[in-house]
């Protein structure tokens, strides 16, 4: 590898190098301790300053330097991991380089134009694979160490690489972290002691940063069991967020594709590097804390202050831009944000260049003034552009209305019309002259938050402060949940952006019969019966739309049950349109995960309330030490927000308080009502009086505050128990909720998140494992540790063909809804490879046709691929069983001739029924044929070779052949007639050659049986254990 040309003084390193080969302008050296005469103490000492100093330079065994006769400065210019390596760059040197450096005149000349040469050619190399890397020439001296110390494929992409402690044990071994997309390595050597550490991501069960006694700070890894610790970190933050991004990679890409298709930025395995990573979590964490669509990405962020006209100060905060939207956070503790979506920008002004200021104008009259922008002439050409790549603004709100008309006229032509009011609004309109009390307080509540509008502004480009969030907790008016609604989730801006869209999915849908459409119709009448909307054609036929139209438009989720009683609820305060995109910000954004056939989101989160409990309710845990208790009977709370335990009148305003701060104030609720019941759960004897105790409770919710009428209201389920139970309003408890546990921040959440994302992603596989090694064990003979070890190469094999490419057979064939043994499974190449690293002979050639007929024969179905079942059943075959074994020798016998596919399994089928009925020897195989026969022999040449017995095997082999031959001889002579003259007088033109003969199996099988070193090499016992570790060593290098 070509290196940028660094001074070094050569009086200083006598003693490491030793110069192999020289000229009058570059010298070729080895680094003492390798090669030939390495070893002893130089090379540990050696070895052990090649792992602790950071240069490639020093670490590299092989090395070039440039020098000039008159002076005594080398340049380092070149170094090789393998002599052939560096061999090939001193050939160039000497072919290329050397007859030009002949006519320059003085050194300086020579030395310039040697090192212009050498960085022409790192730049040639750096343009495809190293451009997009920060310091491109210590990242290929990085990249160098990982390829020689790991022996990865190739293929495998160095993400980024620090200097930490591992710790072994109680003591810590100083080494280099290298992260790469798919492996975590580790490398240390010191003093003779090397410690060498590859763990996949997809291994990987928990990941966090922790602290004690003797480690201050490091980072906690949990591998099957095996606790890793990395200390002595100068950057653990960053270090820690790179690896949880490529854990997360990873898990996303290889079990969880679903979610991982909505991520165009991460498709390339082989693109990704530490400014990508970074990237991507930077614009992931802006689309969540403003809710914007997935296809937005941070491109600029600008300091600034914000003029707020409803405090008359300016607030210290970032502007955020993407593509489609201009984004302002306060960072002064305000709680003040606002999002601009810029088809609402209609001017961009510079009033004021002295303190760097502009004003954005949008619709309304509205304008918003930054200052102290530190660029912000690039800021207000950025928003212009953008603003200017559609039409003008009124020209694009003019379309956009008559666009949206014109489907909407359409679809009430059709005979499925789309409701265009919300059904609480159809069912029970709000009497204008009612001046109950009720009615009185939902007045008032209207006119606070009509104060709000004025001063913060209305719709899109309204201000989010703290008083937004009060307002919330008491509870929205009946009349403004759907708007607020869909300006808090963000799915205002979807319905804006895409016109007619829900109108076309309904068209298109109408009509469509799948497993999705089924379900749905099944559940329809059981989305909140007892509310008259859905009493109606008019509910059900809105609940049919909006549900059959989600299911056609995200086809991976499609329909999953909890997702009919929460747009139900949205239907009542929506209208249709507006109903389907909250429940696509729901579903795509503010839960993700959740809706998806393994409910891998919701399992995310109860594990998040676990921890949750442990932190906030130490009084409940030391009473209650297990916890998952809590996650059974909380995952409705989360599915249906409430909505399925509450009655619907007080669920409404948990679904308030969701689109404000998303899975927070459920988390927040839920240790409420936990706190609320934790004497009587304390007292509790079993888990049914527990679940007893917390239907009680949600029972007695009421919503004192509520306008809505008896009949729409839900009645208790335990009404004849309440005087058991005092009452407690929503909105008291909503409002405990945020007094106690407001101060869990949305950061912690996610952390907890990702973290708790891999033990349950984890959990969901170990289970799959042994529900198929339950299946698997009942067949073959091999252990259950056994079928451990092989289930997880197996699965590794799996993965290998899908680390560097998304289009692998095998990764698009994976589906987690499948039947176990159908999840994992292996096309002709990765079989062929993990064949040869289990099969029995140890000798026997990689590229042997064996295993191509093998598969051949475990393939039952045709698809190719083979499952973890089949695979066993064949190694088995191989492992346990007796050359004299019947089922045994068939197999071995259609195997090694290589007979088609066909004949067998109408054999085995045939076998199978009649081996209850025939005792004796099954006589019926079908013999084989000189080309087969031929093929025979070598396939057993093939496997003998290598083998310490390789000759008297070879020679048994000939025995079996020439017995065999002679056998069917005297069969033919037999078969001859008695005439003497027809016997005496062979036909002179008959070629021998061309006569045809065949073989059956009793007399290929007789003629093995007789050759006792065959017998002693096919019944030779093989140590399952040893032969898995060795696999395990030697996968990743196949």
């Amino acid at each position: 590898m070509w290196l940028k040309p660094d001074e070094i003084l050569l009086k200083n390193a006598f003693k490491l190098w030793v110069t192999e080969e020289d000229n009058k302008y570059f010298v070729l050296q080895r680094r003492r301790g390798y090669g030939e005469g390495g070893g002893g103490l130089t090379g540990l000492l050696v070895g052990t300053l090649d792992t602790v100093l950071d240069s490639t330079s020093k670490v590299a065994p092989y090395r070039i330097l440039h020098h000039t006769p008159d002076s005594q400065v080398y340049w380092s210019i070149a170094c090789g991991v393998t002599k052939e390596e560096i061999v090939q760059h001193w050939d160039w040197l000497q072919q290329t380089i050397m007859r030009t450096l002949s006519v320059f005149d003085s050194s300086e000349d020579i030395t310039s134009f040697v090192q212009g040469k050498i960085r022409g050619l790192i730049a040639e190399e750096g343009k495809t694979s190293l451009v997009l890397e920060e310091d491109p020439e210590k990242f290929r001296e990085a990249l160098l160490r990982f390829e020689k110390w790991f022996e990865l494929p190739p293929k495998e992409k160095l993400v980024t690489y620090y200097s930490c402690s591992y710790w072994k044990g109680k003591v810590p071994c100083q080494g280099w972290l290298y992260l790469s997309t798919n492996f975590m390595c580790f490398y240390s050597y010191l003093l003779g002691a090397e410690v060498k550490l590859i763990i996949s991501w997809d291994e990987i069960w928990r990941l966090e940063k922790t602290s004690n006694v003797i480690l201050t700070e490091s980072i906690h890894v949990l591998v099957h069991g095996e606790d890793h610790y990395f200390s002595m970190l100068m950057h653990l933050n960053e270090t820690f967020v790179i690896m949880e991004q490529l854990a997360d990679y990873s898990i996303k890409r290889l079990f969880d594709k679903e979610a991982f298709q909505r991520e165009p930025a991460l498709s390339d395995p082989l693109q990704i590097t530490k400014r990508g990573l970074e990237a991507h979590a930077k614009s992931e964490q802006f689309r969540t804390f403003f809710r914007l669509p997935k296809e937005e990405n941070l491109l600029e962020v600008h300091e600034s202050f914000l003029w707020v006209p409803f405090s008359h100060f300016n607030t210290l905060g970032k502007i955020c831009l993407s593509e489609s939207y201009l984004c302002f956070a306060s960072q002064d503790g305000s709680q003040c944000h606002v999002i601009i979506p810029m088809r609402e920008v209609i001017n961009v002004e510079k009033p004021d260049s002295g303190n760097r200021a502009l004003t954005v104008c949008v619709r309304g009259k509205r304008a918003l003034r930054f200052s102290e922008v530190r660029d912000y002439q690039r800021l207000a050409n950025s928003i212009r552009s953008r603003c200017g790549i559609s039409a003008s603004p009124q020209h694009s709100a003019s379309s956009q209305v008559t666009c949206f008309t014109f489907y909407l006229c359409r679809c009430k032509d059709s005979s499925k019309a789309v409701s265009t009011e919300a059904l609480m609004t159809v069912f029970h309109p709000q009497d204008v002259e009612n001046l109950d009390p009720k009615m009185l307080k939902e007045k008032m509540k209207e006119q606070s938050w009509n104060i709000h509008f004025s001063e913060y502004g209305r719709g899109t480009s309204m201000f989010f402060t703290r008083k937004t969030r009060d307002l919330i907790v008491r509870g929205v008016p009946e009349a403004l949940r759907g708007e607020l609604w869909m300006l808090f989730s963000g799915a205002v801006n979807d319905m804006a952006t895409h016109p007619g869209y829900y109108s076309d999915l309904v068209e298109q849908s109408l009509g469509t019969s799948t497993l999705a459409t089924d379900e749905i119709e099944r559940d329809l009448h059981r989305s909140l019966p007892e509310h008259p909307a859905f009493q109606s054609d008019t509910g059900i036929s809105a609940l049919r739309r909006v549900l059959t139209a989600y299911a056609y438009r995200n086809p991976k989720i499609g329909y999953c049950q909890a997702m009919n009683i929460l747009t139900s609820v949205l239907l009542l305060y929506a209208k249709e349109e507006e109903a389907f995109w909250l429940l696509v910000a729901v579903c795509e954004r503010m839960l993700p995960d959740y809706f998806n056939r393994r409910i891998i989101g919701a399992l995310v989160d109860q594990a998040v309330f676990e921890d949750l409990i442990r932190e906030h309710l130490p009084q409940l845990v030391e009473n209650m030490t297990d916890l998952s208790f809590f996650s059974s009977v909380s995952l409705s709370w989360f599915l249906t927000l409430f909505i399925s335990v509450l009655p619907i009148e007080s669920a409404v305003n948990v679904v308030d308080c969701f689109f404000y701060d998303g899975i927070k104030a459920i988390l927040q609720l839920g240790l409420a009502v936990l706190d609320y019941n934790m004497g009587a759960l304390i007292s509790c004897h079993d888990d049914a009086e527990a679940v007893t105790i917390l239907n009680k409770f949600f029972d007695s919710v009421t919503n004192k505050d509520s306008p809505l009428p008896s009949t729409v209201q839900q009645a208790s389920v335990g009404s004849n128990d309440k005087t058991s139970h005092l009452n407690v309003d929503i909105s008291e408890l909503i409002r405990e909720a945020y007094e106690k546990y407001g101060n869990i921040r949305s950061e912690e959440i996610e952390s907890s998140r990702k973290r708790n994302k891999l033990h349950v992603i984890q959990t969901l596989e170990d289970t799959t494992k042994q529900n198929v090694i339950r299946v698997v064990t009942q067949e073959v003979r091999f252990s259950a540790s056994h079928l451990d070890g092989l289930y997880n190469l197996f699965k590794r094999q799996h993965f290998l063909c899908c680390y560097w490419t998304m289009k692998s057979p095998a990764l698009l064939h994976h589906d987690p809804s499948l039947a176990y043994l159908e999840q994992y499974q292996l096309g002709f190449q990765q079989f062929s490879v993990l064949f040869s690293l289990l099969e029995p002979w140890a000798f026997c050639n990689v590229k042997s046709a064996v295993s191509l007929w093998v598969f051949r024969l475990i393939d039952e179905n045709q698809d190719g691929l083979v499952n973890f079942k089949e695979f066993c059943y064949a190694l088995d075959t191989l492992y346990t069983s007796h050359l004299n074994d019947t089922k045994t020798d068939e197999y071995l016998y259609v195997k090694l001739t290589g007979r088609g596919k066909v004949d067998l399994q109408a054999y085995l089928k045939q076998w199978q029924n009649e081996i209850l009925k025939k005792e004796e020897t099954i006589k019926d195989l079908p013999r084989i044929n000189q080309t087969q026969f031929i093929q025979f022999s070598k396939t057993l040449y093939n496997i003998f070779h290598g083998d310490p017995e390789e000759e008297s095997l070879y020679r048994a082999v000939a025995h079996v052949t020439s017995l065999l031959l002679r056998m069917e001889e005297v069969g033919r002579r037999l078969q001859e007639p008695s005439s003497p003259s027809e016997s005496t007088k062979p036909d002179a033109g008959t070629d021998l050659t061309e006569i045809e003969w065949s073989f059956s199996f009793e007399q290929v099988l007789a003629s093995l049986l007789n050759e006792p070193t065959v017998v002693r090499f096919f019944e030779r016992p093989v140590d399952v254990q040893t032969k898995l570790g060795q696999a395990r060593v030697s996968q990743l290098k196949t």
